[in-house]
């Protein structure tokens, strides 16, 4: 993005917000603040079916910018909206004015009262509180299927539940206090009783108002009844009116109201929690029924402390995952008319969870089941199961036809009701041509979710969907006194309908709030509250197809915590979105000029700083690997004279890395002659001219050395082949490393302890697995490299009898995906040592401090664990960042795209202790990042383990 087109984007935009641009830009640096197409564009969509392209966005990171901003906006009279990650699904996250966006920052929080407590700020996700709380047995109360990706912010903000809270946990009813800033950037803190009184007599309208309200609705009896009838069962449509029936103080009233108020009466820069016991032992069963009706009869039977969880999954759900890992075979062939129940029970020992598991198996009795029931107590097995059901929406999604989007739709019946109120909504949804349709959802609360297909090409299919929504509101509301939204939120989708299921002055006390907070309607209009009663039909995704490796993209939003590039340019998910509307542009013809535009802004904002590694399929409930789809854009780019180029690079490797070598021999020499500072600067000037110089660093490793065999053969001990990577041969240990040993030398003495004779490929100078051809798109080359390679290592090996053993795990991840036919046996160094080396070696811990980073790779090959089993034997203490997850280094964009490394790895420096002076992975370009932004050294596990580890007697 070129700095001309960006003040092209911000003169073009209408005067007030051209004023704001240029009074925020005062204290928002402009790396962090942006109004130009592609950008905009990138933020325009949640996990919602709508898409709203800001103005500009704006990147926070502290209380203090949010209430300056504020401030702004209330003078200029500008509407704002707040973002945390981005996976509601109500539309209440989008914004067609100002969009704050928590990035970067927000990451503190604080344990007290032994785990009773926890403080969060917003920026952190839900899963990442659970573990701070983990060694107190604690966790936070609210569970939303998206906990792993969802922050806190949005989890208050929306009055998010899940699959166990229930209405007993959720936000509401476990808020302690709250930090809150207003819409006219005043302040609040709930636990402080001088900032409390200060608010109060800043603000007497607004404190008067929460009074008045408070006792007229407590003294109309019918209404007060209302409201504590309805919140017996999840709900979250319009604002919380339950705060004026359960609190009298203002204060306490205000505090509630904010929980489920979707960002329209404040924003939230932290919230306390009362946490919730964690019990030790737990059980599952998948328990499949021969219908609907049966399964929400089974439910109608349960009920809590009993059963923590129960989630109904149709058949249409199952059949979505039913090809996951760990899934039972038998979905596959199961009748269209059954129906699963996940069932979850929880004790504080293993006798009551026995006692637990007979007593629902009781409960159950006479209700017929395809299959005997049977829970699991294994960890492994029924976390799997409850990952899979956390992904069922996305999922069922990535089923759906090319072209249409999917609606999602959360309601809530009395559980007394809801055998006849599911069989009621499938009916209708038949009766609308929606019989694909899926009914799922957290049963046991009788709250259930529907997600269907739509397309709305023509004015038949609006009318269709609209026609469909209002009669499945009048059936929740009249029929069966149901809630409109449990747990979603209200947002733009139900705004329309929150009259309908108040009533007349339950939705005029909710309009006076809003009028109260927020008097000129700034803070996320149309959203909870809208005088617009087509909101629910505007600005509605268009999905045409792209490639097939991204279009089953459901946009959720889930790929965006693993993605190294997100703080600096676009997610996987942002990358989809700009390219599908690249599609509909060249489908369209409407705007060739935006069009190209969009095609050169994504060069770089989507295809240069993708680091390709992949991560984000693993926690994708789709596997979409943008990384892949990113080689395949880079290989539409290849010329026939760039193909031959790297052809010829393939044929001739020993030759390209003997230069890769002598190059960094003389790199080395001059870092030495002239010192750090002196070679960084004339590096820093060299690239500031260019780009096409790699940037240097002090951690830039010396040449490597050819490995050789160090003794003699013996037929007495067991075989292995070593295949140092064509990386680790290039590259040695970097001047101030604390290991001077070439990789290839560590090994070779590992291998020696464990007793292994060593086997190396000949020719080695020739051989690559093509991993260096394929990240840019040469994927040729890159066949014919990891080909020659197999054949090299099928004839060590004697055709796979020996095992492979090669030390940079992005090689072995290509290696054991392109030669999964092969009988080669090939071992990553982690697996390596963990399976087959430390139990031949004594293995001595030395009182260390160490931190490990586990590459991309060695995640989807699933060492992680692994490699912490390895760390803790060896050192006193291991660190494993949470914040760090792939670093950016990405082959060679460390050199020549160093800000998406050092975005990455942004937080990297902070999360390490003083004592900590050594660091370990296993990719030698990671390890080059890894220590240019740690300030240590970081080296190969290999070097830990060979440090600590001593030949057996």
């Amino acid at each position: 993005m070129d700095k001309g087109s960006l003040g092209s984007a911000v003169r073009d935009l209408p005067e007030k917000y051209r004023q704001f641009y240029l009074e925020t830009a005062q204290f928002i640096p402009s790396k962090r603040m942006f109004a130009d197409p592609i950008r905009t564009l990138a933020y325009g969509v949640d996990a919602s079916l709508y898409r709203i392209t800001p103005k500009i966005v704006v990147k926070v990171r502290t209380a203090e910018e949010v209430t300056k901003i504020l401030k702004i906006c209330d003078r200029l009279k500008i509407a704002v909206t707040f973002r945390a990650a981005g996976t509601s699904l109500s539309g209440q996250a989008l914004s067609g004015s100002v969009l704050l966006v928590l990035a970067g920052g927000w990451s503190r929080y604080s344990i007290c009262d032994n785990g009773e407590t926890i403080t969060l700020e917003p920026g952190i996700i839900g899963a990442q509180a659970n573990q701070y709380l983990k060694s107190y047995s604690r966790k936070i109360g609210p569970d939303p299927a998206s906990i792993n990706h969802a922050m806190i912010g949005g989890i208050a903000a929306n009055n998010a539940s899940g699959m166990c809270c229930g209405t007993a946990d959720n936000s509401y009813k476990t808020i302690a206090h709250m930090n809150l800033i207003f819409a006219d950037g005043s302040e609040l803190d709930t636990a402080d009783r001088d900032s409390c009184q200060r608010f109060t007599d800043t603000h007497p309208h607004l404190i008067g108002e929460l009074q008045r309200i408070h006792d007229e609705i407590n003294s109309d009896t019918e209404l007060s009844e209302l409201i504590a009838h309805k919140f017996k069962i999840k709900n979250t449509t319009g604002y919380s009116l339950n705060a004026f029936v359960d609190y009298h103080s203002p204060i306490d009233i205000l505090k509630h109201l904010m929980i489920g108020s979707e960002g329209t009466l404040g924003f939230i820069t932290s919230v306390t929690y009362h946490t919730v016991f964690e019990h030790p032992y737990k059980a599952s069963a998948l328990i499949m029924f021969p219908d609907l009706k049966q399964a929400c009869i089974a439910v109608m039977r349960l009920d809590r402390p009993l059963v923590a969880a129960a989630e109904l999954l149709d058949r249409t759900s199952l059949r979505s995952v039913e090809g996951n890992a760990g899934m039972p075979d038998y979905l596959k062939e199961l009748d269209e008319q059954a129906t699963a129940l996940l069932i979850e029970t929880r004790a504080l020992d293993q006798a009551t969870l026995k006692e637990n598991i007979q007593a629902i198996i009781q409960d159950l009795a006479g209700i017929p089941v395809l299959f005997p029931i049977e829970f699991t107590d294994v960890k492994a097995e029924y976390e799997l199961l409850w990952k899979i059901r956390a992904g069922i929406f996305p999922a069922v999604g990535g089923i759906r036809r090319q072209g249409t989007s999917v609606i999602i739709e959360d309601v809530a019946f009395p559980k007394e009701h809801l055998a006849e109120a599911v069989l009621a909504l499938r009916e209708c949804m038949n009766r609308y041509g929606y019989e694909d349709g899926v009914i799922y959802g957290h049963a046991l609360d009788g709250n259930v979710h529907f997600v269907f297909t739509q397309n709305f090409d023509t004015t038949d299919d609006s009318r269709r969907y609209q026609d469909f929504i209002n009669e499945v509101c009048r059936m929740v509301v009249e029929r069966f006194d149901g809630s409109l939204k449990a747990e979603h939120g209200t947002g733009r989708n139900m705004a329309p309908f929150v009259e309908l299921e108040w009533g007349q002055r339950a939705y005029n006390y909710m309009k006076q709030l809003k009028e109260a907070f927020d008097p000129d309607n700034l803070l996320n209009p149309d959203v909870v509250i809208t005088q617009n009663p087509a909101v629910y039909l505007e600005n509605l995704k268009y999905m045409p197809p792209v490639h097939e490796i991204v279009d089953k993209c459901m946009e959720c939003g889930f790929c965006e915590v693993n993605c190294p590039s997100r703080n600096l340019t676009s997610s996987p998910r942002q990358r989809i979105v700009i390219q599908r509307e690249i599609a509909r542009l060249q489908e369209s013809g409407e705007d060739y000029d935006r069009q190209r535009q969009l095609e050169h802004d994504y060069a770089y904002f989507g295809e240069e700083t993708c680091a390709a590694d992949g991560l984000c399929e693993t926690t994708c409930p789709l596997a979409i690997n943008t990384g892949s789809f990113t080689k395949y854009l880079r290989s539409t780019k290849v010329t026939a004279r760039g193909r031959n180029i790297a052809l010829f690079m393939a044929r001739n490797f020993s030759g390209v890395t003997s230069l890769a070598k002598l190059g960094l021999a003389g790199a080395h020499l001059a870092h030495v002659a002239m010192g750090t500072c002196m070679i960084g600067g004339l590096a820093g000037k060299a690239r500031s001219v260019t780009r096409k110089v790699p940037k240097w660093s002090k951690w830039l490793p010396k040449a490597g050395s050819k490995p050789q065999a160090s003794f003699v053969p013996d037929k007495g001990k067991q075989k292995l082949v070593y295949f140092p990577s064509c990386v680790s041969r290039t590259m040695g240990p970097a001047k101030d490393d604390n290991d001077q040993r070439p990789l290839h030398q560590v090994m070779m003495a590992l291998f020696a302890k464990a007793g292994y004779e060593v086997i190396l490929p000949p020719d080695m100078e020739k051989l690559c697995c093509g991993m260096p051809f394929e990240s840019k798109g040469y994927f040729e080359a890159a066949d014919e490299m990891s080909s020659q390679l197999e054949k090299a290592l099928l004839a060590c090996s004697n055709n796979g009898e020996y095992p492979v053993v090669c030390d940079t795990s992005p090689c072995v991840y290509r290696m054991k995906r392109v030669m999964k036919t092969s009988p080669l046996k090939i071992l990553e160094t982690v697996e390596f040592i963990h399976d087959h080396l430390l139990n031949r070696v004594e293995v001595v811990k030395v009182p260390d401090t160490v931190a490990v980073h586990v590459t991309c790779s060695s995640i989807k090959m699933g060492l992680t664990d692994k490699f912490r089993v390895i760390a803790e034997a060896c050192a006193s203490k291991v660190i494993m960042p949470e914040k760090v997850k792939c670093c950016g280094f990405a082959g060679d964009k460390g050199f020549y795209v160093p800000e998406l490394n050092e975005s990455a790895l942004e937080h990297l420096k902070e999360t390490l202790p003083p004592e900590c002076n050594c660091g370990y992975s296993n990719s030698r370009t990671c390890e080059i990042g890894l220590a240019d932004h740690s300030g240590i050294s970081y080296q190969s596990i290999a070097y830990l383990v060979d440090r600590c580890s001593l030949e057996k007697k």
